[in-house]
């Protein structure tokens, strides 16, 4: 049987989110509005296998339009044992959750949204085996999809975290 741990939302820093999600980022929504920064929200997901356990970092990135960005973070830990491609594809699924559910909010603030997986294009690379079902996945739930060497929320940010 499957065990999973889910910790809670996290700042890089290490400062918990004590508040839901959707409220801390609707802070940040309002306050980076009223200083009159652009910004995008872009979510992706990595993972990396430690001995008979996967650990998968999310993170929920504001990117401040030529001003840098800040993310929340969320990391998870499974012991279920998997092949490559199913891995890749649970990170794109827990991606598109946390978008799906701040999807509300993103609409009210008319904030652009990106989803960004962990999967290379190019097909030399290992990860390339998820990418069509990956790009199906996230375009069929309606979201803009980013593929490597573009998806800086999935493989540089939540790596860096995992």
């Amino acid at each position: 049987m499957e065990s999973i741990t889910q910790k809670v939302w996290r700042k890089l820093n290490g400062n918990r989110i004590e508040k839901p999600i959707g409220e801390a980022l609707e802070d940040a929504l309002i306050l980076e509005r009223e200083l009159g920064n652009p910004i995008k929200v872009c979510i992706g997901t990595d993972s990396q296998v430690h001995g008979a356990e996967t650990e998968f970092a999310t993170v929920i990135v504001v990117l401040r339009q030529g001003r840098g960005g800040y993310m929340f973070i969320q990391n998870e830990r499974s012991n279920r044992k998997m092949t490559l491609k199913e891995r890749l594809l649970l990170e794109v699924h827990r991606s598109i959750d946390v978008a799906y559910k701040l999807c509300p909010l993103l609409d009210k603030y008319k904030t652009a949204l990106e989803v960004h997986a962990d999967i290379n294009t190019d097909p030399r690379f290992n990860s390339n085996i998820a990418l069509n079902e990956a790009m199906g996945y996230i375009l069929s739930m309606g979201f803009t999809f980013k593929a490597k060497p573009d998806a800086t929320a999935a493989s540089c940010c939540a790596n860096k975290v995992v």
